[in-house]
């Protein structure tokens, strides 16, 4: 016997959903409020590993609350999201060309920087600005390379694969 459809509108599915957007607010807001604090470091690191421990209870307890029929909806809705804005599996062979040095820059950048901090502005003093920078630039590199990117990169780990380059 198949369970009973979840609907949109019942209260199981607006509690699950709030559950599910509380799992990611808490820590994403709340690592970074506490980490303002002028509080020890061990203190810190115990509230921020609590508040990533409370993200994912509430995350399985929204699972919990919807059923299986409900997780379906809120995966049905949560994919059907980020397909709308993800990124498209072809992509022009400029696209493509701007994509490698924005995925590439900022792996080279990791690498070279240990060796010329002093060359590089701010960086001694700040060098989490340039981290977020160089993580912001990699993640986006990744939507402007397209889907077939990902299956280049899945095939690195897959023994058997095999490379057919096109006769130009």
């Amino acid at each position: 016997m198949n369970p009973p459809e979840m609907k949109a509108e019942g209260w199981r599915w607006k509690l699950s959903a709030a559950l599910f957007g509380l799992s990611f607010l808490v820590p994403l807001a709340g690592v970074p409020i506490v980490s303002a604090f002028d509080l020890s470091k061990t203190m810190t690191a115990s509230i921020s590993g609590g508040l990533l421990l409370a993200g994912e209870l509430l995350g399985v307890a929204a699972v919990a609350v919807a059923g299986k029929s409900g997780y379906a909806l809120i995966k049905k809705k949560v994919l059907g999201f980020l397909k709308q804005y993800g990124p498209p599996n072809k992509v022009g062979r400029m696209r493509y060309r701007i994509g490698l040095v924005m995925f590439c820059t900022p792996i080279v950048f990791g690498w070279v920087s240990i060796y010329t901090a002093r060359w590089i502005p701010g960086f001694g003093s700040k060098p989490f600005f340039y981290a977020v920078i160089g993580d912001l630039m990699l993640l986006s590199s990744l939507f402007v390379l397209g889907g077939d990117f990902w299956d280049k990169v899945r095939s690195l780990f897959i023994h058997d694969a095999e490379v057919h380059f096109p006769v130009v």
